[in-house]
């Protein structure tokens, strides 16, 4: 009975996709439009002028352009999912403020062969459920702590991860990240974190072959066709997983309508996706996410101060789907821009923040994006964006859109933190 279930949720995916490339124009055929397309006017000219058809009409449309022409369509949820181990807990963590734990998931329908770790923090001595955030790090829970029971990968992981050795991770790398998802501080305000590696799901390489994907592909498929997940959207499902456990399996301690998901970089443009595509997140921070995430695509192709997607495609080949390369030289030619996918996420909070010397993400593009989101939040009557001018440094913009830029470079530190939980306060409610 379960190979029946897998295979007729695999023939459902395929038709669905199937049917909306169908429907969608080839890249040939879509006019170039160097405006930022209205997110309020459908592909065929139609425009949406109440919250109704936004949802049923819009929105769904938009989900699969996006997924369609840029990041592939995500993975379904699998048949089945289990806790296949609580690798340890222990309430003690922090001195006895918080509860941390770590559980294995394993999923089945189709069955995978990654496992994904998922490290939980949770604050004690709260009355009632707490809010939490759900994140994607770089080098494996390990680096989040020096406890001594976190799990350390056993795959890849990055040169640049502390005690990397070998694109491979050791004892030396544990609390190797500390100072960047500052756990003390969430606890403190009163907030957990759900946090899982990256690499467990999909190794951020070229080589396609080594995550989740290819267990997705029809029968007798064995290379990504043009619309097939690339590793973004491999690990916004990865995001998915992880608020199902939350819901399932904490649903004692964690507020199933205060989950917010973040991420910093690549995990910043994964962390828009996820939220564009799960309503069960509540709150949305894509931290410096910028080209491919949440600054523009139509940007002079020729720029050398910011990232376009013609240099991101080259340098990371493997994160969109294969149709995506094909507006490098005419990124005019997306039916959409990344305004777009920030309206998805609608009427949710979002928050853009940003670093001056990180001009490569487009800070100032962020804004104009953040501007351009503004009348679909409107439509639904959920307020928008309270700025008509980027902010000045450390001024946080804490409208239902949000934005903030702070000094400094390209990272994830204890102000960003400070930032990301007032936001959260004023948005979630304290």
């Amino acid at each position: 009975m379960r190979i029946f279930q897998q295979c007729l949720c695999l023939s459902i995916v395929i038709s669905i996709r199937l049917s909306s490339a169908a429907e969608f124009p080839d890249f040939a055929s879509l006019p170039a439009r160097p405006e930022l397309p209205d997110p309020l006017v459908m592909l065929d000219g139609t425009k949406i002028t109440s919250a109704a058809d936004w949802t049923a009409k819009r929105r769904p449309e938009l989900k699969a352009l996006f997924q369609h022409y840029m990041y592939g369509y995500l993975p379904p949820k699998p048949q089945r999912w289990a806790v296949e181990e609580v690798l340890f807990k222990d309430p003690e963590f922090l001195n006895g403020k918080a509860t941390i734990s770590e559980s294995r998931l394993a999923f089945f329908g189709p069955d995978l062969k990654q496992r994904l770790y998922v490290l939980l923090v949770v604050p004690n001595g709260r009355v009632g459920k707490v809010p939490v955030f759900v994140g994607m790090n770089f080098c494996g829970n390990h680096a989040l702590t020096n406890h001594p029971l976190v799990h350390i990968p056993e795959g890849w992981v990055y040169k640049s991860c502390a005690g990397s050795e070998n694109e491979r991770a050791t004892e030396k790398g544990r609390a190797g990240q500390i100072d960047t998802w500052n756990l003390d501080l969430i606890v403190e305000r009163g907030y957990g974190l759900a946090c899982f590696y990256s690499g467990d799901l999909d190794p951020d390489t070229p080589d396609f072959s080594d995550g989740i994907e290819p267990s997705f592909y029809a029968p007798g498929q064995t290379t990504p066709k043009p619309n097939d997940a690339g590793a973004i959207s491999a690990w916004a499902w990865g995001y998915h997983r992880v608020v199902d456990f939350l819901l399932l399996n904490h649903s004692n301690s964690i507020d199933p309508k205060r989950i917010a998901a973040v991420g910093h970089s690549r995990n910043g443009k994964t962390t828009l996706l996820a939220a564009a595509m799960d309503d069960r997140i509540a709150l949305a921070i894509p931290h410096q996410a910028g080209c491919g995430g949440t600054a523009p695509s139509r940007v002079d192709i020729d720029r050398k101060d910011v990232e376009t997607i013609r240099r991101i495609n080259t340098a990371f080949p493997h994160w969109f789907c294969d149709n995506f390369p094909l507006f490098n030289e005419q990124p005019d030619k997306l039916p959409f821009d990344q305004h777009c996918l920030l309206a998805l996420c609608a009427p949710r909070p979002v928050l853009y923040t940003n670093a001056i010397e990180d001009q490569w993400a487009n800070p100032d593009g962020q804004f104009e994006l953040l501007k351009a989101a503004d009348p679909v939040y409107r439509l639904l009557g959920a307020g928008g964006l309270d700025a008509k001018e980027r902010p000045e440094i450390r001024k946080l913009v804490d409208s239902k859109l949000g934005y903030y830029i702070r000094p400094g470079k390209h990272s994830m530190d204890r102000e960003d933190w400070g930032v990301f939980l007032d936001f959260a306060d004023k948005q979630l409610g304290k």
